[in-house]
């Protein structure tokens, strides 16, 4: 073999070892050398693309940008059950969410923080316009052995790495009609560009038209994200279907129908389909947990201990998994265990809000064994640490209330309000205390608050009984 080859096989064994800063700079040096060497510039633009890549199918930021200049509302007042914007109410007998606490957003509390759950929002509309994204995905990075030529590796590095979507469209374009619009692939990648763009109406033509060509797994998740994007949940979950005629058992289509379920506040149906996914692959961390966070909700933390139990001996190693293991062992009266995961927890937490989420659930650990000094303690260590934790500031009311502090009580109720929204408590809480003190209308205006939020709370249509009543009488 002669001696020319030996950096392009260098070359190729970085990036087969994922080395690909090592692997990119081999290949520039090569191509000082000969500039029209084809196979090092498929090489150095993969490599560059690897460094940032990002699987499309499983992370979907939602910039400022989208949030603003969102068109696509397909009704204004969506029928309950077909809108992931209005979840509805629980009506599958999962728990309630009196017992389930809520997201900012207003839906339960998941097992698992998914790539698209975690976005930090960008700071301006330019940034979340042209930021390019990194972020590493749970799911195995879906390759269709198509970087053969130089036209889909340059794509790929124009779409990943430079993030000019534009530029990417155009070349993903002329490539198809060279084609003859014969390739599902490029049909693929445009529907990509398409998405990107926020044209989810054209996205969705060219994956109907690519997976008419070819039925692939990736095409049907392409879809189900756009149907997703324009708020149709239940036209992505038929297709998730339909995906699962032509490929049985695929793990990638039983997440996303669970996930789907989830978002719609049907936590049973999700389960069902996670219990499914587990048949298939028994490691599949994100099955596992929001299984065993079903199971904590359900009142069964046993049950739950065991399935966070099974993410340790897979080797899952952090704060979160600490933090529900405290959690299912004070629940199901192991409280020797209790303290140490908490304390494990605190340890491996990697920001500041983390470490605010344990201090709020040791505050919850104090309050059961009746210590409320420590509770307190708890609670405020959780304020330090985050300052927008709404459930620590309601839960600080409930404490000083107790201790006959109206007014701080009503202080830090409205703040928890202010922070979340969508939360009933701090409504609740702030109605009832109103109330004692004779303050009649912002009691009934909490309350409805309240209502609003959590619809079957029975406590809350109780106080606003009372107060219509209240009003009658005077």
């Amino acid at each position: 073999m002669g001696s020319e080859m030996e950096p392009l096989l260098l070359a190729c064994s970085y990036f087969r070892r994922r080395k690909f800063q090592l692997c990119a700079d081999l290949c520039t040096q090569m191509l000082e050398k000969s500039p029209y060497d084809q196979a090092a510039w498929i090489l150095k633009a993969r490599a560059l693309t690897e460094m940032v890549y990002i699987d499309e199918i499983d992370i979907d930021q939602e910039g400022i940008a989208e949030m603003i200049l969102d068109e696509n509302a397909i009704a204004q007042v969506p029928r309950p059950g077909t809108s992931l914007k209005l979840p509805g109410t629980n009506q599958t007998g999962g728990p309630s969410q009196a017992v389930r606490p809520i997201t900012q957003a207003g839906r339960p509390i998941t097992g698992f923080l998914r790539p698209s759950t975690q976005s930090g929002r960008p700071g301006t509309m330019e940034q979340a316009i042209r930021t390019p994204r990194t972020a590493y995905t749970a799911r195995p990075i879906t390759s269709s052995g198509r970087y053969v030529r130089l036209g889909t590796a340059l794509f790929e590095y124009i779409f990943h790495h430079e993030n000019d979507v534009k530029t990417a469209l155009d070349l993903a374009a002329l490539s198809t009609e060279h084609s003859q619009y014969k390739d599902w692939w490029w049909k693929v990648q445009i529907g990509k560009c398409y998405y990107r763009l926020g044209m989810y109406r054209e996205a969705e033509k060219q994956f109907k038209s690519a997976l008419k060509q070819q039925e692939m797994v990736d095409t049907f998740l392409y879809l189900a994200k756009v149907y997703i994007s324009l708020d149709q949940p239940v036209t992505a979950l038929n297709l998730f279907k339909q995906g699962l005629d032509k490929f049985p058992g695929e793990v990638t289509l039983l997440c996303g129908i669970a996930r789907i379920y989830e978002e719609m506040n049907n936590s049973s149906s999700a389960a069902e389909y996670y219990k499914e996914v587990l048949k298939q692959d028994n490691t599949h961390v994100e099955a596992i947990a929001c299984i065993g966070s079903n199971h904590f909700y359900s009142d069964q933390p046993e049950i739950a201990l065991r399935f966070y139990r099974r993410l340790l001996q897979m080797g899952v190693y952090n704060c979160q998994l600490f933090n529900n293991l405290g959690l299912c062992c004070f629940y199901a009266q192991q409280y020797d265990m209790t303290l140490t995961s908490f304390e494990r927890a605190l340890s491996l937490a990697e920001n500041e809000e983390e470490t605010a989420d344990v201090w709020y659930n040791l505050g919850h650990v104090a309050v059961g064994i009746g210590d409320t000094n420590l509770a307190h303690q708890c609670f405020r260590l959780a304020l330090v640490n985050n300052n927008h934790h709404a459930e620590a500031y309601n839960n600080l009311a409930v404490l000083e209330m107790r201790k006959g502090h109206v007014e701080q009580a009503r202080a830090l109720l409205q703040t928890a309000s202010n922070l979340a929204p969508h939360m009933y408590e701090p409504h609740f809480n702030f109605a009832t205390v109103s109330d004692k003190i004779g303050d009649l209308q912002r009691s009934y205006v909490a309350a409805q608050k309240s209502e609003a939020a959590f619809p079957d709370h029975v406590d809350t249509q109780h106080l606003i009984k009372q107060l219509k009543q209240h009003f009658a009488a005077l």
